[in-house]
């Protein structure tokens, strides 16, 4: 039975950093209260305003390629999950191929906020499994910054900006994908969301001048849900494949807040040294945590690692995804 592998990672940031004792010099806030709520030191943002998403979906596609070898020309879909879009329309995925060279591919948009990754993993998956494509690209990215008001200490202190992208391809010996739960309530929307830029809220100078276009978050409420739903399906794809905490070699959880990963990781009965982790350096890129950790965990992953993969976003969006590691990364 063909398994959709990941075969290659990939990422980008800003070069641009922005440290909690930056934080403190515009907003009323300190690197204790900041470290101590969220594990978040600093985090990337893009400073050039001719810059935005598809350009760091571009660098994380082309550095994708390369790594393995392969043309842009080769892709044969690529998903961009962001809540960044260059624009309403056309997608940014479609910008991103033009601009990486991936002429021969199609591609789609894919909203689902923080959980926006593994939903187009799951996605991807699909037509990897089917045997309709050989090469299909998951890209996370979201410039955060766009969207952030950064007068209001409880979200511009959380958000950075930052991508992700991966390919996956057909693999024989049952690596990959091998399960997911994916669940969403539109119920949660009341609690994290953008007040306004849609048929609902259209833009005007109303909706400007009222800083309707920023993230809203309502942080208990949401913290609250995000602790005991991204732990508990963590556990239940665990329990759905007979796992127990000796066989998963990492969590790869979702970076919104420390103390959401320490509890999914106490849910799933496994220690730190399992728990994949950079929020303290990037903060919470959207879509683009989940990639950005492969990333940087690549060179100490290992062929048949049995990887548990989770995410909670707004809308709410959450799930989990079992995963069999399919190369040595230290190799790649």
């Amino acid at each position: 039975m063909i398994k959709a592998a990941i075969t290659a990672v990939a990422g980008y940031l800003p070069d641009n950093i922005v440290t909690n004792a930056d934080l403190e010099k515009i907003i009323d806030t300190t690197d204790e209260w900041i470290t101590s709520r969220t594990g978040i030191k600093q985090r990337h943002i893009e400073k050039d305003p001719l810059k935005a998403t598809s350009d760091m979906g571009v660098e994380a596609v082309k550095l994708l390629c390369k790594k393995r070898g392969i043309n842009p020309e080769e892709i044969d879909l690529l998903i961009c999950a962001t809540v960044t879009p260059d624009m309403v329309f056309p997608a940014t995925a479609n910008l991103i191929c033009a601009k990486a060279g991936a002429t021969k591919a199609w591609g789609f948009d894919l909203s689902a906020a923080c959980s926006g990754f593994i939903y187009g993993l799951v996605t991807g998956a699909q037509f990897i499994e089917t045997g309709r494509y050989k090469k299909v690209v998951i890209v996370g990215a979201d410039m955060m910054s766009r969207i952030i008001d950064y007068e209001d200490r409880t979200t511009c202190v959380i958000f950075g900006d930052g991508c992700g992208a991966l390919l996956l391809e057909p693999n024989n010996e049952s690596m990959g994908v091998q399960d997911f739960i994916l669940h969403s309530d539109g119920k949660g929307a009341a609690h994290l969301h953008m007040k306004a830029g849609g048929s609902l809220n259209p833009s005007s100078i109303d909706t400007v001048t009222n800083k309707m276009h920023y993230v809203y978050q309502e942080g208990q409420t949401v913290f609250k849900h995000a602790v005991y739903n991204m732990a508990e399906v963590s556990a239940s794809i665990m329990e759905k494949n007979n796992l127990k905490s000796e066989d998963v070699k990492w969590l790869v959880a979702h970076q919104a807040n420390k103390r959401i990963i320490d509890a999914t990781a106490s849910r799933m009965g496994v220690g730190p040294e399992k728990v994949m982790m950079n929020i303290e350096r990037y903060g919470n890129t959207t879509a683009g945590t989940i990639p950005l950790l492969l990333w940087d965990y690549e060179k100490q992953l290992k062929k048949g690692d049995n990887l548990i993969i989770s995410a909670f976003g707004g809308g709410f969006t959450w799930g989990a995804i079992y995963l069999k590691w399919a190369y040595d990364g230290d190799k790649a």
